[in-house]
């Protein structure tokens, strides 16, 4: 008998986590980032992130440093086994999600489809 490993359902990395934490001290709330999916964007499905004050009932919930990335059950339908990442470059910084469930995605990397 072979042991699987488990997939952690979502994930946040240690530079998110970093930057989640500053702009959370900043604003004086919790270090609680919310990465949630709604229709829309050019590709069909658009990400988007928010600072919440509180975790809901059918959050799921991933932590990192202490910093922790909370997804509804319906947007995590759409991102199960996704990273979320912190990424600057000469074109700015944000937020990016590397998604398996994507079947494709934008230019912008905000955007994407399954």
């Amino acid at each position: 008998m072979t042991e699987t490993a488990i997939q952690p359902e979502i994930a946040l990395s240690a530079s998110a986590a970093a930057r989640v934490a500053a702009i959370a001290e900043r604003q004086k709330k919790p270090a609680i980032l919310r990465l949630s999916v709604e229709g829309g964007g050019c590709s069909g499905f658009q990400y988007r992130f928010g600072l919440a004050d509180t975790i809901e009932g059918d959050d799921s919930v991933a932590e990192t440093a202490g910093v922790r990335l909370v997804v509804d059950s319906v947007s995590l339908d759409l991102v199960r086994g996704a990273e979320v990442d912190f990424v600057e470059s000469l074109g700015g910084a944000a937020f990016r999600v590397t998604n398996p469930q994507a079947a494709s995605g934008c230019g912008c990397g905000t955007s994407f489809s399954v």
